[in-house]
């Protein structure tokens, strides 16, 4: 078969040939600035995106989370990450938190002072994530500035939030049976420590308090004196030390601070 008879065959059989047009070759993209990789520790890289929100940063509420292990701490941020009203501190930075958030399985020695570490620090309220909590912790926790409590199997996201958003608003809180717990400890250590040194847990002794009672029903040193079996000179000494003590002016300014913060 000739070569003529070759072309006419493909002509028929798939139309005429295409022109051999030069092709242009096609523009090259113009190169895209890389963003710069986000600031992120490492353990956090790993982790979503934060949801995209229009609330207002000075609006959100910041957390440090401090846990005895990875794990532990990886669901607390996990949990707290998807909320807008949420910001999370971590490194240098999650020393200027409003509020922290301790997350153990129980309250032992490393806990307790890793709590006293975070009281003196009186720009962060302390929340604690706790496995197991008993009576016999209230004390520590007292003493430590705990501001709220959570057990680890009520810890879901909802709860979690609502923790940290009442100790940022200066609240606290408790599970009911703990707060039973609390209060008897309260009264047990009224009764049994104070009462007998005549002390309270105000910021006034039972003798100051009765003498300021006094001064609001209207009387004066010497009626005071007779009242309370004191002698004038005492009942002025008295009444002296809780305004200096209290940083207050005079009597009535003392009246008047007792009466608010419910000490009489």
């Amino acid at each position: 078969m000739t070569e003529r008879h070759v072309r006419e065959t493909a002509r028929r059989r798939y139309g005429p040939p295409v022109e051999n047009t030069p092709v242009r070759p096609a523009a090259r993209p113009e190169p895209v600035a890389e963003r710069p990789a986000p600031d992120v520790p490492v353990s956090d890289r790993s982790a979503p995106d934060k949801p995209v929100s229009d609330r207002k940063v000075s609006d959100r509420i910041s957390v440090a989370v401090y846990a005895e292990d990875l794990i532990l701490h990886t669901g607390v941020v996990q949990q707290l990450r998807q909320r807008p009203e949420i910001e999370l501190l971590s490194g240098g930075e999650a020393d200027g938190a409003r509020t922290s958030l301790v997350v153990v399985d129980a309250l032992d020695d490393p806990t307790v002072q890793l709590l006293r570490r975070l009281r003196r620090d009186t720009r962060t309220r302390v929340g604690l994530i706790v496995g197991s909590f008993g009576a016999r912790d209230l004390q520590p926790m007292i003493e430590c500035g705990v501001a709220a409590v959570l057990r680890r199997s009520e810890a879901d996201q909802d709860r979690l939030v609502h923790l940290v958003t009442a100790m940022a608003k200066g609240e606290s809180v408790l599970p009911g049976d703990l707060l039973g717990k609390l209060l008897e400890h309260v009264n047990s250590l009224q009764r049994m420590v104070l009462d007998p040194r005549g002390l309270s847990l105000s910021t006034l002794t039972t003798r100051e308090a009765e003498m300021l009672r006094l001064v609001a029903e209207g009387l004066d040193t010497a009626e005071i004196a007779q009242k309370t079996s004191y002698s004038e000179r005492t009942v002025k000494n008295v009444l002296r030390e809780v305004t200096i003590r209290l940083q207050l002016r005079n009597r009535a300014h003392a009246v008047g601070y007792a009466m608010r913060y419910g000490l009489i």
